[in-house]
């Protein structure tokens, strides 16, 4: 039987080995004593604090989780391993679990409403720090304080008064550089980031462990910074040439390249590559929350590079995944139906989907699932807009008596009810419904009473269907001297004179006015211009009536003398043109009497025997005969 080793014994080697930072033997020890005697505190704590130590913080949390009745005052160091594994909320919720914190709790706490953006809260906690201790670490929480009013005007947008910290170290110069950055002094921000290049490169080469190469990546983060201070003033070339140094040493903190992957990455390819390897686990771990929408931006990243992998949450999740089957133009993806009652601006999405398919009716259907947001005036207006595209006038209508129901039960002093009243009567007004136009302008009309232009609206809707109301009503109206009251006649015609002459009616004469001699001053007479006469006029002679009608189509035109002789020896011989006199038997019959038959020839009877030509005789001349038909000639070579 093995010899049982006493726990003093133990508890000494235990002790020796944390003295020496031995915490592998250290632990081996601990679980000895906890074999012998399972219920010891103190080495049940020796056992997890050399688990931290040895950065095993999920195997001390389930350690702690799985000893509940010797983790009862473990608080801290659970807060701690969970701070430690990027569990900042439960790391808080524990921290705020301890009844009586001490320093170091306080202490974590700080760091952890730091890493959370309570940055409010962090800073009152600093100041108790501050005021309350007085040891060696002093100076880091100065450091840190001065981190925590640089992030309050940076991102809160808080003003904070400077408390007058110390800027006799880097730390403390950069950050308040930082404190005049979110307050907009750039010029002060710029030198006192120089001064931090400084001083930080003279703290540096002073530690003979610290190489160059380690020196440029712990003062590359105050170089982006004045690189961004530079840019925000304009001088762009100044702070391109700091990006590209900063690169150029090739940095190796990831979170300093998402600053400056602007400059160097425009290759879409080199972004994605660049994505993939900052949202590692290890990566993501050192970046704080006011840069955590990088897996959003990665998504959008996969979107222009062609590739769909969605890592945000839900609702940008659903937003990305659809812009993408958008740009593409597949519009069954599935998300819009999966997700309807997610969000808002996730509606609005779908409904902006559906206008891209042409599906009208299906967009204000989902226009219509907002809930009370369907109730804002640019959606009540989208909505009345699309149903007219439809010509579905009940449909709109309704939108515009729903929306205006909801105002007079929750919003009834918003001005937007009388906005959607006056937007329903001219629509009720447009589209003949001149009874539901009246109750509106009615109700308009007892929200303003002295607005002349409602009462004329609303005579004119009772107008088509009760006119002895409107003639009363319209015993209401002001008179014409009233309205014309504050009317600028000539500026009111002078406006007239920018539609042009064609709009303005023609002024009368007026009669010259008397001048400043008392005598009367005439217009000027414009003399007439002497219209041009053709060279050579003489003007004795009368010009002929005929000289604007064409040459050929006067009376006293007879042609040229090729023009008449144009038809002459033309055709066979004894044949003559139609102008021709050769013919004998025209002769003929002009020596002939006029009361006389022809010889030979019979008269008709009832038709008078005068201006009857006979048939005219053709020569033998010019008799042709008929023309053979003419043989087609075979295709073919010739044969023998």
């Amino acid at each position: 039987m093995a010899q049982t080793v006493p726990l003093t014994t133990l508890y000494s080697d235990l002790n020796r080995f944390n003295q020496n930072q031995e915490f592998d033997r250290a632990l081996k020890v601990a679980n000895k004593i906890l074999q012998e005697s399972p219920n010891e505190a103190a080495a049940f704590h020796c056992k997890v604090v050399c688990l931290m130590k040895q950065d095993k913080y999920n195997d001390a949390l389930t350690v702690i989780h799985k000893t509940k009745p010797l983790s009862g005052s473990l608080r801290f160091e659970k807060a701690y391993c969970e701070y430690r594994l990027n569990r900042t909320q439960e790391a808080c919720t524990t921290l705020k679990s301890i009844e009586s914190p001490d320093y170091k709790a306080k202490e974590l706490l700080a760091q952890v409403l730091y890493r959370l953006e309570q940055y409010e809260e962090c800073f009152e906690l600093y100041k108790e720090l501050i005021k309350n201790s007085n040891d060696e670490f002093d100076e880091e929480r100065e450091t840190n304080l001065s981190a925590v009013l640089a992030s309050l005007t940076l991102w809160d947008k808080k003003e904070v008064g400077d408390p007058g910290l110390r800027e006799n170290s880097y730390e403390l110069c950069y950050n308040h550089a930082c404190y005049l950055l979110g307050k907009g002094d750039l010029k002060a921000a710029e030198m006192k980031l120089r001064r931090a290049e400084v001083f930080g490169r003279k703290t540096y080469e002073d530690d003979p462990d610290m190489t160059e190469e380690d020196i440029e990546e712990e003062l590359a983060i105050t170089r982006v910074q004045l690189a961004y201070v530079l840019q925000k003033q304009g001088r762009v070339e100044e702070a391109t040439q700091i990006y590209n140094q900063v690169l150029k040493h090739n940095v190796g903190s990831w979170d300093l390249k998402v600053y400056t992957t602007g400059k160097k990455y425009q290759i879409m390819y080199d972004v994605f590559q660049f994505f993939s390897a900052i949202t590692q686990t290890s990566c993501m771990r050192s970046l704080l929350q006011p840069i955590t929408n990088i897996p959003h931006n990665h998504s959008a990243v996969h979107i222009h590079t062609h590739i769909l992998k969605i890592s945000p949450p839900l609702k940008k999740k659903v937003k990305v995944s659809a812009s993408y089957f958008a740009k593409y133009k597949i519009y069954s993806s599935g998300y819009a139906d999966k997700y309807p009652d997610q969000c808002v601006g996730i509606q609005l999405l779908i409904a902006q989907l559906q206008l891209m398919q042409g599906c009208v009716s299906q967009a204000c259907k989902a226009l219509r699932s907002l809930s009370d947001f369907q109730y804002r005036p640019g959606v009540v207006s989208a909505l009345v807009t699309l149903y007219q595209s439809l010509e579905d006038v009940s449909g709109a209508s309704e939108v515009l008596n729903d929306a205006i129901k909801w105002y007079r039960s929750n919003k009834p002093n918003s001005p937007d009810l009388a906005t959607l009243i006056r937007a329903n009567s001219n629509f009720q007004t447009k589209y003949g419904s001149p009874k539901t136009a009246a109750e509106m302008l009615e109700e308009l009309y007892r929200l303003h009473p002295d607005d002349p232009h409602i009462l004329a609206k609303l005579i004119a809707a009772y107008s088509q269907f009760d006119p002895v109301k409107a003639q009363n009503m319209s015993k209401e109206l002001p008179s014409v001297e009233e309205l014309a009251k504050n009317v600028d006649v000539d500026a009111l015609e002078a406006s007239f004179s920018t539609l042009g002459a064609k709009y303005m009616k023609k002024t009368q004469k007026v009669e010259p006015s008397p001048g400043p001699s008392g005598d009367m001053l005439l217009k000027k007479k414009k003399k007439k211009k002497k219209g041009k006469v053709p060279q050579n006029c003489d003007p004795g002679v009368t010009p002929d009536p005929e000289r604007w009608i064409p040459r050929k189509e006067r009376s006293y035109y007879r042609g040229k003398r090729k023009d008449r002789k144009k038809d002459i020896g033309k055709g066979t011989q004894g044949a003559t043109g139609p102008a021709g006199d050769m013919d004998a038997s025209r002769v003929y019959n002009a020596a002939t009497d006029a009361g006389s038959p022809r010889p030979g020839s019979a008269p008709v009877k009832g038709s008078p025997q005068a201006g009857v030509a006979p048939p005219q005789q053709v020569g033998p001349r010019q008799q042709k005969p008929a023309q053979a038909n003419k043989k087609k000639k075979k295709k073919g070579g010739n044969k023998w």
